[in-house]
């Protein structure tokens, strides 16, 4: 019987949650058969030869490429269409096909979180494919948004911005990280922000989850707010990707 190949492609992948994740998950669930792998690509222009080499049942994307591995597919689900990157690709027959399983991972989890105590604005700290997955959940939810990064655009304010004028945080009670910042190894960095703003009134939603407990979150935790990582958003992600690859 020919082996089931899934995998995760990115950039960075040494402390991946995926492949840790769906290996237990074949031998908890007696998958036969089934290993996932990780698919360092320095350069997206790479995937070609990687999905002609070997013979693909499914793949995550991670960053930096949910958008740019767009170029290469046959078309896109509503779920990839409407937030605009792609993290789940589905192998059918010739056709590629991109969904966003960050979109309900995200979603799931933050309700889960919020329960009624659903916030009328937030901040989006970054604006790479993971928050285009967290500003199209928020709409959806009608949660007004402000995104934040390092340059200023049309769309979003600067980090320096956000510590000039304190109306940002006065109005925008939750405050979600979608960068990279905190992750392991480099565990010591965190978002730019006026954390002396931060109080009991706040909720801070880091997507990192490695570590458990980021920097983010703990400066936010010193002066009342309350706190969650990544983890089970990723857990309810890669769940919907193994949906989306059997269906």
């Amino acid at each position: 019987m020919e082996n089931l190949i899934y995998g995760l492609i990115g950039q960075t992948l040494k402390h991946s949650f995926s492949q840790d994740y769906f290996t237990n998950k074949f031998k908890n669930e007696s998958i036969k058969g089934a290993e996932y792998r990780l698919f360092e690509l320095n350069s997206i222009h790479r995937f070609p030869e990687i999905i002609s080499a070997i013979n693909i049942n499914g793949l995550n994307v991670t960053i930096p490429y949910k958008l740019e591995i767009m170029q290469y597919l046959d078309e896109l689900d509503e779920s990839a269409r409407k937030v605009g990157a792609v993290n789940v690709i589905k192998f059918a027959g010739s056709q590629l096909i991109g969904f966003n399983s960050d979109y309900y991972g995200f979603k799931k989890s933050l309700i889960l979180w919020l329960g009624n105590e659903i916030p009328k604005s937030a901040l989006i700290l970054g604006t790479g494919g993971a928050s285009m997955a967290v500003l199209a959940v928020l709409n959806d939810l009608k949660i007004s948004t402000q995104l934040v990064s390092r340059s200023k655009t049309e769309n979003s304010i600067t980090y320096q911005e956000l510590s000039e004028f304190d109306h940002y945080l006065k109005d925008c009670k939750l405050i979600i990280n979608t960068t990279p910042l905190g992750m392991f190894p480099n565990d010591t960095s965190f978002p730019d922000i006026p954390y002396e703003s931060i109080g009991p009134q706040h909720l801070l939603f880091d997507l990192v989850y490695n570590p458990e407990n980021t920097t983010f979150m703990r400066k936010g935790a010193v002066k009342g707010a309350r706190t969650k990582n990544g983890l089970e958003m990723l857990h309810f992600q890669a769940e919907k990707s193994w949906e989306i690859w059997n269906r």
